[in-house]
């Protein structure tokens, strides 16, 4: 099976691959098996987790072992870990190992050793958490990242067939204790679940091979629906309601899953009771609203968009003197010299009539505006309602007021008694324009 997946493979021009080795039965079974069936050099690359007193006996070994066998032993030793979810962190700093390996040799191929029981274990434990169909089909063997590609060759071999194998070939291993920890999911699964399901039938990773490949099938259509209409629906980072609720709940789903994946490492983190909250905030009648997602971002629903950001708390409340160029948020106000529109989006100002120095401030409960061509006042609250300026942006939103605390100008919004007209005597003239977001 092994040979099957490297025929396929375009190994010709590569020069090096590379091997996750962890000095464990798995890992070693198929740097053994790589460096004895290939031609190419193999770069043997190792993680010391840095958590057992074992772990520098194994890196040791692991280097003599690369050593005596002529392959590159390339190893870091992590850090303290500081995630409260260690099995995260780990995988997302083995990652980021890999992928500098990966660069220094410019391999395009990273090769892992998961097996057949891991394809149950992963599978299981989806199940259990919830999912999108990707998800729920648990281990690619072939799996394409940014500029190379995991290959995983194991997947029809149990462990004890690889146990097997270092037997039959004299492969000395390590067996990390941590592995029957309870504390763990997946080591639950491994210790109390998949015993069970190889009791009734010893070839179950064969079933749950092919279960995953038909999840992978109707993944790949499905994949094909989201691409061809989330460019109409995602835009500017954020989700047109408009047209997302017309969307088929399917489609809903594995759109939110694909925007989700822009601002995750991994979807791992990603549990479908988020997707489900998120739905139930784009179902809410209420105009804006907002939910906790992992790793301290929100998702934001302002009238017809959605959006997810980090949940950055901002100082509320700032008074800032005017200047030539004032920048609040993603919001411009400068200073021009003339200017032929007399818009929302322009304020002209006499400064005789007003009290100098002139400010940049948030709203304080209690604020009101007195409006250009009204007899009378508005508090600013209820004029942000009637231009539905998003609840979280209200006590951030710039207000112009002069020393008396006389409200100047809402920019972009509405301009107060204090505005002249054009072509009437004023001797500062301001202009408001949204600074534009990157696409990421």
């Amino acid at each position: 099976m092994i040979k099957d997946v490297l025929i396929d493979l375009d190994l010709d021009n590569e020069k090096y691959l590379v091997v996750g080795c962890s000095a464990g039965p798995d890992s070693m079974a198929l740097l053994h098996y790589l460096k004895n069936n290939t031609k190419i050099e193999i770069v043997c690359a190792h993680i010391n987790h840095n958590v057992r007193k074992e772990s520098l006996k194994e890196e040791q070994y692991l280097k003599k072992f690369c050593k005596d066998h002529e392959i590159i032993f390339e190893s870091v030793t992590l850090g303290k870990f500081i995630e409260k979810n260690f099995e995260n962190e780990a995988r997302k700093k083995r990652y980021e190992f890999y992928e500098e390996v990966i660069n220094k040799y410019q391999a395009k191929y990273l090769f892992l050793a998961h097996h057949g029981d891991d394809l149950v274990e992963t599978i299981l434990m989806k199940i259990n958490r919830g999912s999108n169909l990707e998800g729920y089909a648990g281990i690619k063997k072939i799996a394409k990242k940014n500029n190379y590609y995991i290959i995983r060759p194991l997947l029809e071999y149990t462990k004890q067939d690889l146990i097997y194998y270092n037997e039959i070939h004299g492969v000395k291993y390590f067996v990390d204790k941590s592995n029957f920890d309870l504390k763990y999911t997946r080591n639950r699964f491994r210790c109390n679940i998949l015993p069970q399901l190889k009791s009734e039938n010893s070839k179950i990773h064969k079933m749950f091979i092919k279960f995953s490949e038909t999840l992978l099938e109707y993944n790949s259509y499905v994949e094909d629906q989201v691409n061809k209409v989330i460019k109409e629906i995602y835009y500017n980072n954020y989700i047109d309601l408009k047209k997302f609720k017309y969307l088929h709940p399917l489609i809903k789903k594995n759109i939110l899953y694909k925007i989700l994946s822009y601002y995750y490492d991994s979807l791992d983190i990603v549990k479908e009771k988020n997707i489900l909250d998120i739905l139930k905030l784009i179902d809410n009648s209420k105009p804006n609203l907002f939910i906790n997602l992992p790793q301290n971002k929100v998702c934001v629903k302002e009238y017809d968009k959605v959006y997810i950001k980090d949940n950055d708390i901002l100082e509320r409340n700032y008074k800032l003197e005017l200047k030539d160029v004032n920048e609040i948020d993603n919001i411009l106000i400068e200073k021009i010299h003339d200017i032929d529109t007399d818009g929302n989006d322009i304020c002209r100002l006499n400064t005789k009539k007003i009290k100098l120095p002139i400010y940049i401030r948030n709203r304080r409960d209690g604020d009101f505006i007195e409006i250009k061509g009204l007899n009378g006042r508005k508090k600013v609250k209820d004029v942000f309602i009637d231009k539905k300026i998003p609840k979280e942006k209200r006590d951030r939103y710039p207000l112009l007021v002069d020393s008396d605390n006389n409200i100047l100008w809402i920019p972009n919004i509405k301009k107060s008694k204090f505005n002249t007209q054009k072509g009437d005597f004023c001797d500062i003239i301001l202009r408001y324009c949204e600074k534009e977001e990157n696409d990421e």
